[in-house]
């Protein structure tokens, strides 16, 4: 995940290959919750792992349930048999209504069975979220329920012990959101002594949520009967009963994203999805029906779907988008690809999500350069041809963030390509934590079009450290080709090569199994990180380094390393001879004498001896002999940043660099702040 303050995309192309969905964030909390509620054990497998998900573990662990996760496997989850363990809690929900809904209205009913004291409370955007609509309903049956900020709000207090009145039919609205319903569904049951009548007032809102949740009580042991979708009725004598073990489907929402890339750019071979398909309970698979009323070419499986581009540009289509609430934003990004104005109806359940999201949906497209006219309840995108540079801010909001991203593929439809900003995109991790390294393994971009930052200088001068907390702050791959060299040079070395023979050395260059993998360096699958900080590996890297033809067969390998969303490249001619069109390049110097300090300072932290004025002549000799070279000898490019940072920390040269990175971009302002 990239906890990051933005995420540049740059423009993307071309989209193919195979995604394995995260478990679904309503049905993970939904069987949290029942599982919990149950007696006896249920084992989860394909449990999502995500921001909501853990504040519903969090809380069921405060409320006496035993949690394990069985290694490499599911988690077993001992459920308190709704039976109060803790008579007192405070519980806090962060931004999930899948968690906050439905144990508000389990922990009233049990307190107003059992006794006890129960808050809950979230995070700023949580208490801004309406629940007036269930309080009142619970209310309405007898619960003690005190609304701690505004009326209608979380903060709540939850109290008891008080006397239920079940006898009447439970009265809650159906047009704000169905998580009201689904959690009167959800914890009736507790107290189902006699049958209980729901009644929804006015028409019920995302049916297919509704569905997933009988289907759900079904497999715990309630039968819940409906007519039509006005009034559900709980048995009496229900009670919760362990499946034993319950695996969760991929999420069907988070498909959207993958089966629209699919439609707007699997032009070759298509975009597989695993976890959902056409026996999913989820109602958000039908955004396949909208993908192919826009031309997708879509084959559907039990669990799975194959999706490519049919028809280009994308066909416009006014859609109800009722059955398909948090997918229908998704239809908002692929408007903009389309050939007329597209139309999204009866969406008035966006404006009570983590943020209003027809205003923000239609605030960011904007930004994009798109026209875009709102409604109560509806929201119509025109394409755009003409599209303008954007930092999309997200609001806290996940699913801005992912359909955003889809922004990114503008090539497709314009010749003055942008790159789209993402802000704070970590907020992805409510529900899809790696949906960005998920997306960037299926795109594909133009080699021009990856941006690239390149930091040479000479040993010693805190190269590779810069470009690691650079690379850091914008999400970037990271090319060490100074690690490239000395690979080199130990893999020869270990082959009885001589270092002084090239084209045999640039043969073992050409063959290198090397990779890259958070901080560590693997060669055939063994981690030589180490041995490439010795001295004796960084004096053979100069000394292969000096060969042409090992450059050579080095230089295919460093451009492998341009890959999206962009790359932090140090060296020594990174900017002179291999990343000529990089659009920052920094040459970063220090004299001789404070290399030689941090030099020493390093050997002597790790217990090697080592006296300054030797370590500085070994510098300059070495530096004499880069630049000396006839192949690549070390220089500035022309047109190169010189940074010297002989009386600078760190933190102050990553800063430098990063504003240098910000003059280069097309986002003007600050980055927060667009």
């Amino acid at each position: 995940m990239f906890k990051i303050p933005f995420l540049d995309l740059p423009p993307l192309r071309s989209a193919a290959g195979t995604v394995r969905l995260p478990g679904s964030k309503s049905i993970s909390n939904r069987v949290l919750l029942l599982a919990g509620l149950s007696e006896g054990q249920t084992l989860v497998h394909d449990l999502l792992d995500s921001d909501d998900t853990a504040v519903m573990l969090a809380s069921l662990k405060q409320l006496g349930c035993e949690l394990e996760q069985v290694a490499g496997g599911p988690l077993k989850v001992t459920g308190i048999g709704a039976q109060l363990r803790t008579k007192e809690a405070q519980l806090f929900l962060g931004n999930a209504g899948t968690a906050m809904r439905p144990l508000t209205a389990a922990l009233a009913l049990l307190a107003a069975t059992q006794g006890g004291s129960f808050e809950l409370s979230g995070v700023p955007r949580m208490h801004e979220r309406p629940i007036g609509d269930l309080v009142d309903a619970l209310r309405g049956l007898g619960c003690e329920i005190a609304c701690l900020g505004n009326e209608g709000y979380p903060p709540l207090r939850l109290t008891g012990s008080s006397k239920l009145t079940l006898s009447e039919p439970v009265r809650v609205r159906g047009d704000v959101s169905s998580q009201f319903l689904t959690a009167l569904l959800l914890a009736l049951p507790l107290v189902a002594e006699q049958d209980i009548h729901i009644d929804v007032i006015g028409e019920l809102i995302s049916k297919p949520y509704i569905h997933i949740t009988l289907e759900l009580l079904k497999r715990f042991g309630i039968e819940v009967r409906r007519e039509g979708w006005q009034r559900f009725t709980i048995p009496a004598g229900s009670r919760y009963r362990s499946p034993g073990e319950i695996h969760v489907e991929g999420d069907a929402s988070s498909a959207s994203y993958f089966v629209a890339l699919g439609a707007i750019a699997a032009t070759g071979e298509p975009i597989r999805v695993e976890g959902v398909g056409s026996a999913s309970l989820q109602g958000d698979v039908r955004f396949i029906e909208a993908a192919e009323a826009m031309g997708a070419v879509v084959r559907a499986e039990a669990n799975a779907v194959e999706v490519k581009r049919g028809a280009w540009p994308l066909k416009a289509l006014d859609l109800d988008c009722n059955h398909i609430p948090d997918a229908a934003m998704t239809l908002a990004v692929m408007a903009l690809y389309a050939n007329g104005p597209s139309t999204l109806r009866n969406i008035a359940s966006w404006r009570v999500k983590e943020t209003d999201r027809i205003v923000a949906m239609a605030t960011e497209l904007r930004k994009l350069g798109a026209e875009v006219e709102e409604g109560p309840d509806w929201l119509r995108v025109h394409p755009l041809r003409d599209w303008q540079p954007a930092a999309i801010h997200t609001y806290d909001d996940h699913r801005v963030a992912m359909c955003f991203s889809l922004a990114a593929f503008n090539g497709l439809v314009t010749e003055a390509t942008v790159p789209v900003r993402i802000l704070e995109p970590q907020c992805v991790a409510k529900t899809f934590p790696d949906y960005f390294e998920t997306l960037f393994e299926v795109v594909t971009a133009r080699p021009e079009d990856i941006p690239v930052i390149t930091i040479d200088g000479p040993t010693a001068s805190g190269k590779g450290t810069l470009a690691d907390v650079v690379a850091h702050e914008l999400g970037y791959w990271v090319l060490d080709s100074g690690a490239l060299y000395r690979a080199t040079g130990l893999a020869a070395r270990r082959a009885g090569i001589d270092l002084d023979e090239p084209e045999a050395v640039a043969t073992v260059a050409a063959q290198l199994d090397l990779h890259f993998a958070k901080g560590r360096v693997w060669l055939a699958g063994e981690d030589i990180t180490e041995a490439l900080r010795e001295e004796a590996s960084g004096l053979a890297a100069s000394q292969v380094a000096a060969h042409a033809p090992v450059r050579a067969a080095l230089n295919e390998l460093q451009l492998d390393f341009r890959r999206v969303p962009g790359l932090v490249a140090d060296g020594r001619d990174m900017g002179s001879m291999v990343f000529q069109d990089a659009p920052l390049k920094v040459f970063l110097t220090a004299s001789a004498s404070t290399r030689a300090e941090r030099r020493h300072k390093q050997l002597i932290a790790k217990g090697i001896s080592a006296n300054i004025a030797g370590l500085r002549e070994d510098l300059e000799a070495r530096d004499a002999r880069d630049k000396g070279r006839t192949a690549s000898p070390l220089q500035a490019a022309a047109d190169a940043l010189k940074l010297d940072n002989s009386a600078q920390t760190i933190e102050e040269s990553r800063d430098l660099v990063l504003s240098w990175w910000a003059e280069a971009r097309p986002f003007k302002g600050s980055a927060l702040n667009q």
